[in-house]
């Protein structure tokens, strides 16, 4: 135990340097409100994003395969 406390302090001493900047968090409402139709396109670009790239290595994923046994 009495060679661990060194090992702790060292991994410990980086991260007292560091000064977070405080988030700027308001529980008061916007000021411009997003319409349904703004919040069902964002919505929509969000999902498309992470989907097509998913969908589209799903659809080669048979030619991955060949070319790494080749």
């Amino acid at each position: 135990m009495l060679r661990l406390a060194p090992a702790v302090r060292l991994l410990k001493a980086p991260l007292g340097g560091w000064v977070v900047p405080k988030a700027h968090i308001s529980d008061k409402p916007a000021r411009t409100p997003t319409s349904p139709t703004e919040q069902a396109i964002g919505l929509s670009v969000m999902f498309l994003g992470f989907l097509i790239p998913a969908g589209w290595v799903m659809y080669h994923l048979e030619s991955y395969k060949k070319s790494s046994i080749e």
